[in-house]
């Protein structure tokens, strides 16, 4: 087998694997919120998932410290001691973008407990938008036409995703639906405000401040994480001492807290060997499976043709975004990390 031919394996298989870690990451989270468990049907914390996928990633970090060391523990300790803690001011700067990830995957369970999972992946698209707006005012980044285009189709489809599909007879259950909805559309839009904010903002400590490796950098935001996520596990630590911290946890919910930390490392593999194209068609991609499978399997959603043109115009909207002529095109910054990293690790 030629390289070309690996190359083209690798390609499409992390364009499957990221279609695939979007979707299920998506489709579990909304099941999770469908399903009646626990007693009186109450569920898990959202902070203990918050902070268990946290405290995965980080130990998946130190793994991957120890092991490009050569699983030597004290150099790993050193090394550890030397750029987290002994380095306390750099590492003390990613405070901020720390606290907006953890507030934001916060977010992303009140969304998708509120919206169903095709609505909530379009409407999630948005964080193109906003990533876009922070980096043309932060970074001072210069945009294609093609690409602002593309951000105001992008904009134009979530809004008629977002419309109501028209004049109904008003009971309470379409009344909790719409106040539902609101809280999903209102959480999402802050996520996606605070996503686009920690991306850029890290993407400017990154090139201001000294190179470090991806690994130590995702350590020096691990540490945040873990006391921002703890700091929204006392917030409920009330009803968790009454039912526990582990309340609502199934296989399912351990799933999910694996999905989301190695969420990262799929992402990074992706943007190594696909390029913005692909990444496009990952992403209409797992619109599509998102809203046939919230239709046939979990039974929370419907067709309608607003959704349809608003859905349409975003995959139109990410696919045109990518492929334009720009090298310096937008990318989330952490992922241009990930692709230096894995250049040093080989």
């Amino acid at each position: 087998m030629t390289n070309t031919e690996v190359n083209q394996y690798l390609k499409y298989g992390t364009l499957a694997l990221v279609t695939f870690q979007t979707t299920f990451n998506v489709l579990l989270l909304r099941y999770s919120r469908l399903e009646k468990s626990g007693d009186e049907g109450k569920k898990y914390f959202e902070s203990t998932l918050v902070l268990m996928a946290e405290v995965v990633k980080f130990i998946v970090c130190i793994s991957l410290l120890v092991f490009q060391n050569g699983w030597v523990l004290s150099k790993s300790a050193e090394i550890f001691y030397k750029e987290i803690i002994a380095n306390i001011h750099e590492t003390r700067k990613l405070s901020l973008p720390s606290a907006l990830y953890t507030l934001q995957n916060t977010l992303l369970i009140v969304a998708i407990s509120n919206l169903d999972a095709a609505t909530f992946q379009v409407t999630y698209q948005l964080k193109i938008l906003t990533t876009a707006f922070f980096s043309v005012l932060l970074l001072g980044k210069q945009l294609s036409g093609r690409q602002w285009v593309a951000l105001f189709i992008l904009m134009t489809g979530v809004i008629c995703v977002q419309l109501p599909t028209g004049a109904s007879k008003i009971t309470d259950a379409t009344s909790l639906q719409s106040h539902q909805s609101i809280i999903g559309l209102v959480a999402v839009l802050i996520s996606c405000l605070s996503s686009g904010f920690a991306g850029v903002f890290y993407e400017k400590l990154l090139k201001h401040g000294n190179q470090k490796s991806i690994i130590i950098r995702n350590l020096q935001l691990g540490v945040f994480s873990l006391i921002f996520g703890s700091l929204g596990v006392l917030l409920s630590l009330q009803n968790i001492r009454e039912f526990g911290f582990f309340f609502g946890y199934t296989p399912i919910i351990w799933t999910i807290v694996f999905v989301q930390a190695f969420g990262g490392l799929v992402i990074a593999a992706t943007m190594k060997y696909a390029d913005n194209i692909l990444k496009g068609f990952a992403t209409s991609i797992s619109i599509i499976l998102s809203s046939v499978c919230s239709y046939f399997i979990l039974n929370d959603f419907k067709f309608n043709l607003m959704f349809i043109v608003g859905a349409l115009m975003v995959i139109c909207a990410t696919y045109f975004y990518g492929v334009s002529p720009k090298k310096e095109s937008l990318r989330s910054p952490d992922m241009e990390e990930l692709i230096e990293a894995e250049k040093k690790m080989k």
